[in-house]
């Protein structure tokens, strides 16, 4: 079962977690994240979304993004094309 843990910099996600919305395997999210062809970011849920967090994870063009409720189990999933930069 994929693990998402609390770290002091954000969380420590299970790279099969990641790995299913990409359909990747976790050694290729893991080479991917090492040599920056995946990036993430962590959002801290405020107001009415308080005790909730959003993981983003980008890579190849694709976005997948998990939502975790205040017991850190993921409460909804996405994966979709990632946004065009503007500039």
């Amino acid at each position: 079962m994929a693990q998402i843990d609390p770290t002091d910099e954000g969380f420590q996600v299970d790279a099969e977690l990641i790995a299913e919305g990409f359909g990747l395997t976790p050694d290729e999210v893991n080479r991917r994240m090492r040599d920056g062809r995946m990036t993430s970011r962590c959002e801290k849920g405020m107001g009415e979304d308080a005790g909730r967090w959003r993981l983003t994870f980008y890579s190849g063009g694709r976005t997948l993004r998990l939502t975790l409720g205040p017991d850190l189990q993921v409460i909804s999933r996405a994966s979709f094309a990632a946004p065009r930069r503007s500039g």
